[in-house]
């Protein structure tokens, strides 16, 4: 058995990731903690963990380290940055669903989250937790920086065809649609029932923190320098992203090879679904579970040559988050991939 301590267990992450570890075959959750709720039981915060004898407690660390091996950090961002170094160097492996280890560059961090990182050459010791991209290093890995939820919808959207020589990463657009959750369960007004109902707004634009998180990983991909136009939206519901992506072709291409690229790319994976042609991904197909649907499509109507169109859609708190963080668990320490995620949607 893993024995695990989730750190800020008292959001949607973290009680969407408490969730999948309780019901994991080779999972011990020894504490959950939350200075906010400390003292008080799981159950009182989240309903649907009654009986599990689990009670919130405060961060103490050196009590922490002697109870557990593995560590999922479900903190704010900006907040983990002395935690995930502080276990570290306790010998303890770390998944930090936070942005605080995700960028290469402390300059970069700096600039896009504003405040120093006080722990950059750690920064190279991190592994970008999306398995379709980095299974290999993740296997290794003792800090596992989970990828956020739009750069998940965007990446996996992307990685099939990143460094093909027909396509113009000069070009690329990421429309991104988002449920409320991904905004976290701390009250505030533009969250609100009627400041959301009936109502979809854009936000971040050009300055969201997940833009130079998907640039980096593009441009790993890639092999060159990778610049995107990326404006996410709120919507009127609950959980869920869908992107849309579009990028120009620098060369006439058939829709068939390029869902063939998709096809291949991913063939192996056991959470990534490309779908049959036409068909459009959902964001209800993938409520619930660690799947990305994705489908590809072409535009030769614009007169300046071709436009590949990719629709991906995630659950944002799985896949885009907690699912992807045990995910990466279940490869760390050489478990069934699939340990413990492979729920269906629900019906409506």
């Amino acid at each position: 058995m893993i024995h695990v301590a989730l750190i800020g267990g008292s959001g949607y992450t973290g009680s969407e990731l408490l969730r999948l570890l309780l019901g994991h075959p080779d999972v011990k959750v020894t504490a959950v903690t939350s200075e906010r709720f400390s003292g008080t039981p799981v159950s009182d915060t989240f309903l649907q963990f009654r009986n599990t004898g689990l009670t919130f407690e405060s961060l103490n660390l050196q009590d922490l380290t002697a109870r557990a091996d593995l560590f999922f950090l479900c903190l704010p961002h900006k907040t983990s940055q002395k935690i995930v170094a502080d276990l570290h160097k306790a010998g303890k492996k770390v998944i930090d669903l936070s942005a605080d280890y995700r960028l290469n560059s402390s300059k970069i961090y700096e600039s896009w989250y504003k405040t120093p990182h006080l722990f950059s050459a750690l920064l190279r010791k991190a592994v970008y937790g999306l398995p379709e991209i980095n299974r290999d290093m993740i296997k290794k890995a003792f800090i596992i920086a989970n990828p956020g939820c739009y750069p998940t919808s965007a990446i996996l959207g992307l990685a099939p065809v990143m460094g093909r020589d027909y396509v113009d990463t000069d070009s690329i657009i990421v429309d991104s649609k988002s449920g409320t959750s991904g905004a976290g369960r701390n009250p505030a007004q533009p969250f609100m029932f009627c400041e959301v109902n009936e109502s979809v707004r854009a936000y971040g634009i050009s300055v969201h923190r997940h833009t130079p998180e998907i640039e980096q990983e593009l441009s790993t991909l890639s092999k060159n320098k990778v610049r995107i136009i990326f404006t996410p939206h709120l919507i009127p519901m609950d959980r869920g992203i869908l992107s849309t992506i579009y990028v120009r072709l620098k060369e006439r291409m058939k829709l068939s090879e390029i869902q063939e690229h998709f096809r291949e790319y991913y063939k192996k994976e056991p959470f990534v679904r490309v779908l049959k042609n036409g068909d459009y991904p959902l964001t209800k197909a993938v409520k619930g579970t660690n799947f990305c649907d994705i489908s590809v499509f072409l535009d030769n109507r614009s007169g300046k040559g071709y436009s590949l169109i990719v629709v991906s859609a995630i659950d944002n708190l799985i896949k885009g988050a907690s699912g992807s963080a045990v995910q990466n668990m279940n490869i760390m320490y050489g478990l069934e991939e699939t340990a413990g995620l492979m729920t269906s949607s629900p019906t409506p």
